[in-house]
């Protein structure tokens, strides 16, 4: 099994496809600013997730998927500051925080059977 077969894994790549999607349509001023922050921070959480699968050991790869958890909890930070600024709606906000959430509650769980085993 490697990273690919997570379902978590599979989640994440695709809500990084929705966040390049969604930043494209963001003030080209932000370029450089919260659209870089916002991309990076999304395309952070299947990286390490990718990344401690590949580790050697449960420690290891516990630690990346906690590096996804924070990565997450930026990237939602960033969405809240891109409603409040408009640029995003409110309804789009809501609905990408709750798909970041779902993937979070995944992470979690995949943290907890890795803690049981």
């Amino acid at each position: 099994m490697t990273h690919k077969d997570l379902e978590v894994w599979k989640k994440s790549i695709d809500f990084v496809t929705r966040i390049y999607d969604l930043t494209k349509e963001y003030p080209k001023e932000e370029l450089f600013g919260l659209v870089s922050q916002i991309r990076r921070a999304a395309v952070s959480i299947p990286s390490n997730i990718a990344e401690g699968a590949s580790r050697k050991g449960k420690t290891e790869f516990r630690h990346f998927l906690y590096i996804s958890l924070a990565s997450g909890a930026e990237l939602e930070t960033q969405l809240i500051i891109s409603g409040n600024l408009n640029y995003i709606s409110k309804e789009k906000q809501t609905e990408l925080i709750e798909e970041l959430n779902i993937i979070s509650k995944m992470l979690q769980g995949l943290i907890k059977s890795l803690n049981l085993n």
